[in-house]
């Protein structure tokens, strides 16, 4: 059979689409929405910085809108999703578990696995006495212990007990149980596993099984993908070419799909067979504007981001602040199917403010008024979930956007808006100021 041919919009439209952003949520979110859309996903990566929100809950809110970010932390607890390391620290779907235990001569690359096999190795006493204590006493956070020596961020500034509990973790000993404060509460994976509420699948897979899932659940998660860009999404291995593919699609697990401009072919889910054909005819329509986390899988591989979007994304909160060229906590604008621009954002909760520092629009986006409604919209939104509803504009590139944006949002919120100035207005609401 001739393989479909796909325009690039269609293509991006068909991979927004398979990861829940093709179009906005049709109904309020409810705690079942927020697993399937970790199950739709199959990982949700965690990070820490929190300036705007936490990735894990934005990434859930690009995706659902309004929900309560609590009911992560009660998915946890209760066993529907777990914690592992795969493209970096996420959650996965508890379904998913056998694919994710054991895994460690796979991802013998990667750094977290590296360093939890020395740290057991050079502490094995250690570890073996704090595993014991658990043991006896229950679960334990890092919080518990009192720290010995003053160090920088990451493994190798942590306290002992804290290097000791990730790489128990990392290699499966221990679980997280439950998050307090976005703390990890850290217990025996038995009886982590044996309390969960939710069934607990059977983790005997072969490893031809897991590695089978690993390269099939890439591609039915992106959409659509090329195989250069299926080993990312779960870290499973060395990069993939087409032939490492072609025994799912003589199976007709995957089909092979043509994207024009693209150099590589790309491959599809059968699963995804009906949103290959709507998006080949033309039926898949993107009307969803939202801020994307720098950890949104859309994005996380630069390259995927590059090839699918024409979008060059770096996330600059490692890099030096003289050597950044956008900010420090960029996120990455959706617009109807294109990655339109980023800003550089902060959410000031005690003030109840969103600071928007600085919007970028990529090169041929037309800082019209359509997008600045879209955007601004996209932006009360984000701002209320967050809890800080006036909404400060302070510039943009290019320059005339700003203007065009704070009228935007002032004519869609009515009041609560702030100008780059953040002057009040007379009668005591936020109003718009320009500089």
């Amino acid at each position: 059979m001739t393989a479909p041919i796909l325009a690039p919009q269609q293509a991006r439209n068909l991979m927004l689409a398979a990861q829940g952003l093709l179009v906005p949520a049709r109904a309020r979110a409810k705690r079942a929405s927020l697993l399937a859309a970790i199950e739709r996903m199959r990982l949700l990566q965690i990070d820490t910085i929190h300036v705007v929100a936490r990735s894990p809950f934005f990434v859930l809110f690009a995706r659902l809108g309004h929900y309560e970010p609590r009911w992560l932390d009660e998915l946890l607890a209760r066993g529907a999703i777990f914690e592992c390391w795969a493209h970096e620290a996420c959650f996965a779907p508890m379904g998913d578990l056998p694919l994710h235990r054991g895994q460690h001569e796979r991802r013998a690359g990667q750094w977290w696995n590296k360093i939890a096999l020395r740290v057991q190795s050079e502490h094995a006493e250690s570890v073996g006495r704090l595993l014991s204590h658990i043991r006896e006493h229950g679960a334990v956070k890092s919080s518990d212990f009192a720290r010995k020596q003053k160090g920088a961020a990451g493994w190798w500034g942590w306290k002992d007990e804290k290097r000791w509990l990730e790489s128990a973790f990392a290699m499966g000993e221990l679980m997280v149980a439950r998050r307090e404060g976005f703390q990890r509460v850290y217990d025996l994976s038995e009886r982590v596993l044996a309390q969960a509420k939710h069934p607990i699948p059977d983790a005997s897979l072969t490893t031809d099984a897991i590695r089978r899932e690993h390269a099939l659940g890439a591609v039915r998660a992106l959409g659509i993908a090329q195989a250069r860009w299926v080993a990312d999404y779960f870290r499973s291995g060395r990069r993939l070419k087409d032939t490492d593919l072609d025994e799912f699609v003589s199976s007709g697990e995957l089909m092979r799909v043509a994207v024009r401009g693209w150099e590589q072919v790309g491959y599809v889910h059968r699963d995804q067979a009906p949103l290959l054909d709507r998006a080949e005819r033309g039926r898949l329509k993107a009307t969803h504007t939202c801020l994307l986390s720098p950890f949104d899988p859309v994005v996380w591989d630069r390259e995927r981001a590059s090839t699918m979007f024409g979008f060059d994304y770096t996330l600059e909160c490692y890099t030096p602040e003289a050597k950044r060229r956008y900010g420090y906590f960029v996120l990455p604008i959706l617009r109807r199917g294109r990655l339109v621009g980023r800003l550089d954002a902060k959410a000031h909760r005690k003030e109840g403010s969103f600071e928007v520092k600085a919007i970028f629009l990529e090169p041929g986006v037309a800082p019209n008024d359509a997008l600045a409604v879209d955007l601004a919209a996209a932006l009360l939104r984000t701002a209320a979930w967050h809890g800080t509803p006036r909404v400060v504009i302070r510039r943009s590139d290019p320059r005339t956007f700003a203007a065009l944006l704070r009228t935007a949002i002032a004519m869609t919120s009515g009041s609560g808006v702030l100008g780059e100035g953040g002057t009040p207005s007379q009668d005591g609401k936020a109003g718009v100021t320009a500089r």
